[in-house]
């Protein structure tokens, strides 16, 4: 990924926060027949001191069986994005020089992908999982909801995925480009603009405003 210097986003938390707030991420792997992508959640946490992602698949998902055991993979984690228009720029109003552009966020994560088929590890995956998601539930859904052997019977259906981090980077488009006046007219445009993304990227834009 082209990243430019004021788009760099280096500091671990940041891109640790992104990937447990947007966990769902693009899997790209090799196959006999090219490059394939996979849309997958996955869980950032640590295993005998080092980061890693765990995931799962359906087995059903012949994903698996291209990923021999540490197979290379990319993970690609997407935020916020959206539309910039150059009628936010109060810049544009005097010269007239604006073009439209997209602001975003994304982190890509490289490394070595495991396969795993031990129903132990999957329940407790699972389980991790769905305790993070259910947790802003009135309430909250647990696995132990379900009849044992209904889980059980799944569980052999799953794969495990592991992915020790070998590097990870990050990218915040949120308009450092621009002077401060049209950064200022980012926001204020973005967010009478309106929706859920619009805020969030106004939100953004605004944490990287230098006075």
């Amino acid at each position: 990924m082209h990243i430019p210097r004021k788009f760099k986003q280096t500091d671990s938390d940041t891109l640790k926060d992104l990937i447990v707030k947007y966990p769902l991420a693009t899997l790209i792997s090799y196959s006999e027949a090219g490059l394939e992508a996979n849309h997958i959640p996955f869980i950032f946490t640590t295993s005998q001191g080092a980061d890693v992602l765990h995931g799962h698949v359906a087995k059903a998902n012949p994903v698996w069986k291209m990923l021999n055991d540490n197979a290379d993979v990319l993970l690609i984690f997407h935020g916020p994005n959206g539309y910039i228009s150059p009628n936010h720029y109060p810049t544009k109003q005097k010269t007239g020089r604006a073009v439209p552009t997209w602001n975003y966020v994304a982190v890509h994560v490289k490394g070595s992908m495991t396969c795993i088929h031990d129903d132990s590890w999957i329940l407790n995956h699972i389980t991790q999982l769905s305790d993070q998601h259910e947790a802003g539930q009135s309430n909250p859904w647990s696995v132990n909801d379900a009849p044992p052997e209904y889980i059980q019977r799944m569980l052999p259906a799953i794969v495990g995925l592991e992915l020790e981090i070998v590097s990870i980077t990050g990218q915040w488009k949120v308009s450092q480009n621009q002077p401060h006046e049209n950064q200022l007219g980012v926001v204020s445009g973005l967010v009478e603009q309106g929706g859920f993304e619009s805020l969030e990227i106004a939100d953004l834009v605004s944490q990287y405003i230098e006075d």
